[in-house]
């Protein structure tokens, strides 16, 4: 008779087994690599990090403190009356706008109330802003940011031994906030930009005027790198979370080898002071700017002369095209490079001298580097297939915005009053009496259209790439679509901020 445990024996031995097997295991996993009991299975090794944090910043300050300056504004200001509010005190009551009005401020010239007083009402005609800088070389050249200088009539540099020498502005670039100022002298202690590409999570020191408290020092690490926090075409911010608050603009985000890594130019900020979110123009596009405001004067860059937008989902699928890649040309220029090499609205731009474009922001930056006058290949899609445009791109400088053209009322045939629906997409549409195209009359708020960001009064001014100038020509537009198997509609719109492309997806029942 065979011997049959029991089952609550079994059960008993079974129990003990596991237990053994995962003591064994833990065991194993507490040696870190070591072989579990029968078995050649190995645990890989974790993660080790031997860094060592730096027992504190000082010896960086003590040398690179000398080169980071207060950047003093003198502005022009309105003329005000003596009865009007102090700048900055309208909000105030009454009461306190009378007591700022008699008590001025040193510097400050007002006068009293005695209505015996003979002296001129009070007239303040300047103003003064604050800022940072920091000195490039040692005969002085310093770098701040242009909303520093901005409608500067006089620049003034406090220096960190307590010198006040007055400067002159070489030049300002806008579109990436950098300025460079100029004080007589030589021997300046300067520092120098980081040529190594920053790291996230490497230590940064943050050094300007906060609140024109004089020299501060900041610390904390790179957050994240390639920021673009809407400010303009060209940004790539670094973000840091060392201290950063008003004052601190234009001054030096320093690296531990005391080498500038960026320049300190906004704060994210619901209170208006700092919250751990600031980001610093990186030290590679000042090095470029400030080299070419110190030869020139200005910064040169190339012009293509087009207005473009990402390539969304919805407009590839509008356009039957399975990748996302490249810049949609929303309006080429009037009379501009792009226009005159035979690049047309609707063009995606996917390749510049052969490299690809991911996107608007790499064709601008793209377009920025190179020099009016250069002559470059584009590779473009249009209609489902590739074509190369040789361009001879212009100046960005000379472009003058208002020689754009606009579009010319010349078909006056189409009948005022005409409407259609496009119920399926959720707009109404009439004829646009202004001009070329049709006219959104309303949107319907739960609409794919609306959704796409399609409003009211926009114009419609073609279907894919086939202009339209009644709602029948519209109409016909969609159907074509539809009946071509196209997920979405593409429309070419003429708004407020000028003209872009939307994809509007089709609803399915």
């Amino acid at each position: 008779m065979t011997n049959v445990a029991h089952p609550t024996t079994r059960a008993r031995r079974i129990r003990n087994a596991l237990l053994a097997s995962v003591f064994t295991l833990g065991v194993a996993g507490a040696a870190g690599g070591a072989l579990l009991s029968n078995s050649h299975m190995a645990f890989a090794d974790p993660v080790r990090v031997d860094a060592v944090a730096p027992a504190d910043f000082s010896a960086i300050v003590e040398q690179v403190a000398p080169a980071v300056v207060s950047v003093q504004v003198k502005t022009e200001v309105a003329a005000v009356s003596d009865r009007s509010a102090p700048q900055g005190m309208e909000d105030l009551p009454p009461g306190l706008q009378e007591f700022f009005r008699r008590f001025q401020m040193p510097g400050d010239q007002g006068q009293g109330d005695n209505p015996g007083d003979n002296r001129e009402p009070f007239h303040p005609r300047h103003g003064m802003s604050q800022g940072s800088g920091f000195f490039i070389t040692d005969n002085g050249y310093l770098v701040t940011n242009a909303h520093v200088v901005e409608d500067g009539t006089g620049y003034t540099v406090l220096m960190d031994d307590g010198r006040e020498l007055d400067a002159k502005l070489i030049g300002k670039d806008v579109r990436t906030d950098l300025a460079l100022l100029k004080v007589e002298g030589h021997d300046f202690k300067y520092v120098k930009f980081a040529t190594d590409q920053p790291k996230v999570g490497q230590w940064v020191l943050a050094v300007g005027n906060p609140f024109g408290l004089g020299g501060t020092v900041t610390a904390g690490i790179i957050s994240a790198e390639g920021r673009d926090i809407g400010s303009g075409p060209y940004d790539n911010f670094l973000q840091i979370d060392a201290p950063v608050n008003r004052g601190n603009s234009g001054g030096p985000t320093f690296n531990i080898h005391g080498e500038v890594v960026g320049v300190n130019t906004a704060i994210f900020s619901p209170s208006g002071g700092n919250v751990g979110i600031a980001f610093a123009i990186p030290a590679s596009t000042v090095s470029e700017i400030v080299g070419d405001l110190k030869d020139r004067g200005v910064v040169t860059r190339g012009w293509l002369g087009v207005q473009i937008q990402p390539v969304t989902d919805d407009i590839a699928k509008s356009l039957g095209i399975e990748n996302t890649h490249g810049a949609i040309v929303a309006d080429a220029t009037s009379h501009g490079p792009a226009e005159g090499a035979g690049v047309k609205t609707g063009d995606i731009i996917t390749k510049v001298n052969g490299t690809d474009v991911a996107g608007p922001k790499e064709l601008s930056e793209t377009i920025a580097k190179l020099e009016p006058g250069a002559k470059i290949k584009l590779t473009v899609m249009r209609e489902g297939h590739e074509q190369s445009l040789d361009v001879t791109l212009g100046n960005l400088n000379d472009f003058d915005k208002s020689q754009v053209a606009s579009a010319d009322s010349n078909d006056q045939s189409a009948t005022p009053d005409q409407h259609g629906s496009l119920a399926a997409l959720g707009v109404t549409l009439e004829q646009n009496p202004d001009g070329e195209g049709v006219r959104v009359a309303s949107v319907d708020e739960e609409s794919p259209a609306a959704d796409k960001g399609l409003q009211k009064g926009d114009v419609i001014v073609a279907v894919g790439s086939k202009p339209v100038n009644s709602v029948a020509d519209v109409e016909a537009g969609v159907a074509s679509a539809q009946d071509q198997g196209r997920d979405a509609v593409l429309f070419r719109v003429q708004g407020q901020n000028g003209s872009r492309f939307v994809g509007v997806p089709f609803e399915r029942g």
